[in-house]
């Protein structure tokens, strides 16, 4: 394919990430395009309203865009022969053995029957395991007691994340273990908790801490130096923002919860990045794995894995479904491109048929389901700007 982008379709790049940098709409952001070669980044506002300006390595909270980087951890564990896809995960997370799972998601949490089946890895990949976030949860009148027992337990699974709030890896899977699950395994796609419980599973298959297999396996032979659960580079990482009526205010600092080691390594939401990491990240994926991973597990990991059984129980809104499936914690799409967002303001989307990569960092918390309009008109303009 041809490769490059037009001059008139950088420069509408730029004008588009212009329009949306402002103390009320986002105040920083760093956005990468790269295709067949080429590379384009804009940088542009603050780190912090009325402070340093972006630069091209300045870092950001990348929640959700954590988990298609467990993904690919956990797929690196599949070539050592450290796990097996479809093997049960009982042996290495006992926690989840002999699982109840409740007779109604909304129901109290003694009235239970026994799970049909072992969980898989795939299963956890999948989410599908029988435990997350299902969009009626949030819908109902008052919260269900498996909500409410979550929160109490410090989970931080079945809401934002809160590396504040989480326990040690141990006490996490153990509090997790003493829940039953809100589906059987393989019943329906349920969001989020299976990547944190993949972490877990890192850690025990690898014999080392979640971060360090991470880092040994993954970061370093990629060179994503700024990837990492915390950053000592905190001069470097953006100030986040929640909107509010009122306007955007502080949620946490530079100098805040991600400036030390959390308790618990999130494989779901808890990773700082850069823009250049997530771009070569994506590259090892283009590259069908490169050295890291067989191509045959790069194409698990980015196709379809969900059967219409399984999509007719929803997802995150009633036309989650439309055009998009999920791989391995990431969704996949009718086109073939594949990625995923995190709500603390990030988007990392590939197009391997278009050699394309788009990246959008900022700071601003989502306010709903749907991707905001600087990361949806910043990926459609990319589109627009190939040759």
């Amino acid at each position: 394919m041809p490769g490059g982008f037009s001059e008139a379709g950088i420069e509408r790049f730029h004008e588009l990430a212009q329009r949306h940098v402002g103390s009320n709409a986002v105040p920083g952001l760093v956005a990468l395009i790269a295709h067949a070669g080429e590379v384009h980044v804009e940088a542009l506002g603050e780190l912090t309203l009325g402070g340093p300006a972006v630069a091209r390595d300045s870092l950001f909270r990348i929640a959700s865009t954590t988990k298609p980087i467990t993904a690919a951890l956990t797929l690196a564990l599949v070539r050592e022969g450290l796990i097996a896809l479809d093997e049960p995960v009982d042996a290495l997370i006992p926690e989840l053995a002999d699982r109840r799972v409740l007779h109604n998601t909304d129901g109290p949490l003694e009235k239970t029957t026994a799970a049909w089946r072992p969980i898989t890895p795939r299963d956890l990949l999948t989410f599908t395991f029988g435990f997350g976030m299902a969009t009626e949860m949030f819908l109902a009148r008052e919260p269900w007691p498996i909500m409410r027992a979550e929160q109490e337990l410090g989970l931080a699974t079945l809401g934002p994340p809160d590396p504040a709030a989480q326990p040690d890896q141990d006490t996490w899977i153990a509090r997790l273990g003493s829940l039953p699950l809100l589906a059987q395994p393989g019943e329906r796609w349920l969001y989020n908790t299976g990547a944190s419980v993949l972490g877990v599973l890192a850690a025990r298959a690898s014999g080392e801490p979640f971060a360090e297999a991470l880092r040994t396996r993954l970061l370093e032979p990629l060179g994503m130096r700024d990837t990492g659960f915390w950053t000592p580079s905190s001069d470097r990482l953006a100030t986040a923002y929640a909107p509010t009526p009122a306007g955007l205010v502080v949620w946490d600092p530079p100098e805040g919860i991600y400036s030390r080691p959390p308790s618990f390594c999130d494989g779901a939401a808890g990773l700082v990045s850069s823009v250049d990491d997530l771009h070569a990240f994506a590259r090892m994926l283009l590259d069908g794995g490169g050295e890291l991973l067989p191509r045959e597990l790069v194409h698990e990991m980015t196709r379809d894995q969900l059967s219409d059984d399984q999509k007719h129980h929803g997802g995150l809104g009633p036309d989650f479904f439309v055009g998009c499936s999920w791989g391995f914690c990431q969704a996949v799409y009718d086109d073939g491109s594949y990625g995923w967002e995190g709500g603390f303001g990030s988007s990392w989307h590939v197009d391997p048929a278009r050699e394309l990569c788009a990246i959008v960092l900022t700071q601003r918390r989502f306010e709903s389901p749907e991707l905001p309009a600087v990361h949806a008109e910043l990926r459609a303009a990319a589109y627009a700007a190939l040759r």
